[in-house]
């Protein structure tokens, strides 16, 4: 079926054809039931240091995965910096804690959102939130999902908006010619269609009559 490292060249691959580069280290997770980060991972750009430490996996058949490519025209690498974070989810960690307002979040977090992603705006007393997720975070039973400005000016509007695909032509072009055969492959390509049986024949003047069986009076 393929290997995890087959698609981090071919990310490469498009990204150096349009003189840009894949934000190093950023992963794509294979998707189970009630989880977002299964075991399997694509890494995209990994330095050498990832690429040693990444582990290699192939598809199965019914996999799926989550596929986030995210591109920059500058060097690649995000930094984390002390940004305002809001979006969280619940570890697997278990830990008795200490504040009110820290197990009246995490019960909260729990019985609405599970394992999964969620914004501290969609509770009702964000302020509240914002206290007992600290305590939360500190003894790992709810990670952050960490911003990593990659533009020294701060950040940009890059999704949510209406995108216009006749206002961006492009000066670069695909010319890896493995990857322009990728690129051409359908997306759901058909099936080839069995044989169908013909329609059963059926009897005419011309055909033959079944022979009378003689029996005993």
């Amino acid at each position: 079926m393929g290997t995890n490292y087959l698609v981090t060249e071919a990310v490469q691959k498009v990204a150096e054809s349009y003189k840009c580069k894949p934000i190093e280290g950023m992963l794509s997770h294979q998707l189970k039931q009630f989880k977002i980060d299964g075991e399997k991972t694509i890494i995209q750009n990994p330095s050498e240091q990832q690429r040693k430490e990444h582990e290699k996996c192939n598809f199965e058949t019914h996999e799926v995965y989550a596929i986030d490519v995210i591109i920059s025209t500058g060097e690649g690498i995000g930094r984390e910096k002390d940004t305002k974070v809001s979006i969280y989810k619940k570890t697997e960690e278990n830990y008795q804690l200490k504040l009110k307002a820290s197990r009246s979040f995490f019960a909260e977090v729990k019985s609405k959102h599970g394992s999964m992603p969620f914004n501290l705006r969609q509770f009702e007393e964000e302020t509240k939130a914002r206290m007992g997720v600290v305590e939360c975070v500190s003894h790992k039973m709810i990670d952050p999902f960490q911003v990593f400005p990659i533009n020294a000016k701060g950040i940009n509007l890059v999704t949510g908006i209406p995108f216009e695909e006749d206002v961006y032509v492009s000066e670069h072009s695909v010319t890896d010619e493995k990857i322009k055969e990728l690129l051409a492959t359908p997306i759901n390509p058909s099936k080839a269609s069995k044989g169908k049986k013909g329609p059963k024949k059926s009897a005419t003047a011309s055909d033959p009559a079944p022979a009378a069986v003689p029996t005993k009076a």
